[in-house]
């Protein structure tokens, strides 16, 4: 290893993400993840707990960012309304990261493991925004109804947001896809 460099943990991500796409996730080990970044796999498990975890560090900024925007929603805003304002801040937090987020989307979706990681962040979320909305007063089915119902349009948005053909806002799809959802629930009544 040759003179220390800053950011450890970012060169980690981004060896780890390039390995990924080059290799598969399968095939990529602790040490080459390690080796690329230029560190020792003790310096990777003092920031990851392992291979999986690279590619959901930030997990718990977001479900923070979901939450903090819910409850900060104005008293008089819809349920829905204080959702679309965090789909809105998350939204904003991706904005300049759309080439990481297709390399990293297609990772996940090329492995069943890493799908099912994915899942249990989504459910965090909704878990989290739920909460938030409960604490806003909203009672139950109604908080967790609206929680995956706007966890829903992130997901669906944020699928289409990584596709290689698609060039618009994440921003866009989100309101494209909230749209959607609140026009269905419309023909529904």
């Amino acid at each position: 290893m040759g003179r220390w460099e800053p950011n450890a943990r970012g060169r980690l991500q981004q060896a780890a993400l390039d390995l990924y796409v080059e290799r598969g996730y399968g095939q990529t080990t602790v040490a080459e993840i390690a080796r690329r970044a230029g560190l020792t796999e003790r310096t990777f498990f003092r920031h990851f707990a392992d291979k999986r975890e690279v590619l959901f560090a930030g997990s718990d900024e977001l479900r923070e960012l979901f939450a903090s925007t819910v409850a900060a929603a104005p008293a008089t805003a819809a349920p829905i309304d204080a959702v679309a304002a965090a789909l809105d801040a998350a939204a904003d937090s991706f904005r300049e990261r759309r080439d990481h987020a297709r390399r990293r989307q297609g990772v996940v979706v090329a492995n069943a493991e890493l799908q099912e990681r994915e899942l249990t962040k989504l459910a965090g979320l909704s878990a989290a925004v739920a909460d938030a909305l409960r604490r806003r007063g909203l009672p139950e089915p109604a908080a967790s109804l609206t929680a995956e119902a706007g966890i829903a349009v992130f997901k669906v948005a944020f699928e289409r947001w990584t596709a290689a053909a698609e060039t618009r806002d994440l921003s866009d799809l989100v309101h494209e896809s909230l749209d959607e959802l609140k026009s269905m629930a419309k023909c529904a009544d």
